[in-house]
């Protein structure tokens, strides 16, 4: 087996139109004490002076790719599609990694045998540390059923195997929004996902073009995923049963805010998904 500091680890990072933070994502990554990696950012159709910082930097495990405005899934596909190392591992542009990240990662992949696993996450709002709600807590194990509420991976906590990624992926591009929830679901039904206690990320938050604070109605996206697992998914009995309860429970609750705004047709498009998916209502949500 070979020495774990011969181990090549890539490192993808989107961006669009994040050229005042990249720097700091970028210089986390370059200063790992694992510093066997490449560097993969993927810029996905920025407009702003993103192409003039990457020019800057001279560091040849670094690959800066151009590519059409694809959305943060299809431009996470491409930097992995060109990925070399044995793993893989995720930042967002506007997060930024301690310098002993990968190393504590890696040595803690392979003492426990984990194809995929995160680390513990700082919460930054606005300029100040904020503490996740206990909703959020991160679970090790086989995580699939709590995962089915919300997402509990983040992306730029995972370091996962290439071969976990080639049974899981690629992140699904017709979701604009909860693309990591809809492919950590898919994960969990196949792996356990190990957990290091350590706040090896910091994780930015409260800026106005954050994605999640953009999208409204994140819970459509979140209603998609649990569609696709019903149809597609081979689940357990189990696993099937918890995944129609969060259906039931998220499409009520979507249905309900789409017909309170008088948004009949997207209401009835949301039924009819979910009747595909074996969910079906005698009355719409709302009627007594």
């Amino acid at each position: 087996m070979k020495p774990l500091s011969a181990i090549l680890i890539s490192v993808i990072i989107p961006t669009h139109n994040r050229a005042p933070v990249l720097p700091r994502a970028v210089h986390s990554v370059l200063s790992q004490t694992h510093s066997h990696l490449e560097l993969i950012v993927v810029d996905d159709g920025s407009e702003d002076e993103t192409s003039e910082f990457m020019a800057r930097v001279q560091d040849p495990r670094v690959r800066y790719v151009r590519q059409g405005h694809q959305g943060v899934a299809g431009a996470r596909n491409s930097g992995i599609r060109k990925a070399h190392g044995q793993y893989i591992a995720l930042l967002d542009s506007d997060d930024s990694w301690e310098a002993w990240k990968l190393e504590i990662q890696l040595a803690f992949t392979h003492a426990g045998g984990w194809a995929i696993s995160q680390t513990e996450e700082k919460w930054i709002r606005n300029g100040r540390r904020v503490n996740p709600g206990v909703r959020h807590t991160k679970r090790s194990g086989w995580i699939f059923i709590p995962s089915l509420e919300l997402c509990l991976v983040s992306p730029s906590c995972v370091l996962m195997s290439r071969k976990c990624w080639e049974e899981i992926g690629p992140f699904d591009t017709r979701l604009v929004a909860c693309e990591d929830y809809d492919l950590w679901l898919r994960c969990s039904l196949r792996y356990p996902v190990g957990l290091i206690p350590e706040y090896l990320v910091t994780r930015y938050a409260g800026h106005p073009d954050q994605l999640s604070g953009k999208i409204i109605g994140l819970d459509m996206y979140r209603i998609m995923s649990l569609c696709k697992l019903l149809t597609e998914a081979d689940l357990t009995p189990e696993n099937r049963r918890w995944t129609e309860l969060q259906l039931r429970l998220k499409g009520r609750r979507y249905v309900q805010g789409c017909l309170k705004r008088g948004k009949t047709e997207e209401a009835e498009r949301i039924l009819a998904m979910m009747a595909r998916a074996g969910i079906t209502y005698q009355r719409l949500p709302m009627e007594k």
